[in-house]
């Protein structure tokens, strides 16, 4: 397994709806697992989709500890979905700062639902069934959306809360 190079905004991957996963617990899928999580550690990231490393199937990474990224986060499961969905559960929606692998130095004013229900399977094809709140809600629809052809600042409500993270956050670090 192997950190690879994480596409840039602007890259037609990113921009594209990706294609469901056909078979599970294959060599190929669990590689790309295996490399999709090698890539979000070695960039300090809270989650990472497979189109963000050249690779155009639904199927997504995330987990939080401790990440300086995001210092105030409260931890996230470690968690791998294959062919994801969701539901919001009801219409509370909050404005939160996020930052992505995809477009790095910046930092965005994001709205978010504050609860939700994901679904999805395991690598091995396992049916999985989750509600999440806050940050790991936040953390499941942003990796949602790249998996869609969305990258957040196409969600941003307000152009003057989008900016580099040094000139917003000064002293602040948010990568190594």
């Amino acid at each position: 397994m192997t950190a690879r190079t994480v596409r840039r905004m602007g890259d037609p991957v990113l921009m594209q709806r990706a294609r469901e996963v056909a078979a599970f617990d294959t060599p190929e899928l669990k590689l790309l697992v295996g490399d999709l999580f090698d890539t979000m550690a070695a960039e300090n990231g809270a989650g990472l989709a497979a189109p963000q490393i050249g690779v155009a199937l639904r199927v997504i990474v995330f987990g939080v500890a401790a990440n300086p990224r995001y210092p105030e986060a409260e931890p996230v499961p470690t968690t791998v979905l294959v062919n994801p969905d969701m539901e919001p559960i009801g219409d509370g929606v909050e404005d939160g700062w996020e930052g992505c692998l995809s477009v790095p130095g910046l930092r965005g004013l994001v709205p978010r639902y504050t609860h939700i229900r994901y679904s999805g399977y395991s690598v091995a094809g396992a049916r999985i069934k989750h509600e999440a709140r806050g940050f790991h809600a936040r953390v499941f629809q942003h990796e949602f959306d790249h998996l869609n052809g969305i990258l957040y600042p196409m969600r941003l409500r307000d152009l003057t809360a989008f900016g580099f993270e040094d000139v917003l956050f000064p002293g602040q670090r948010f990568s190594d």
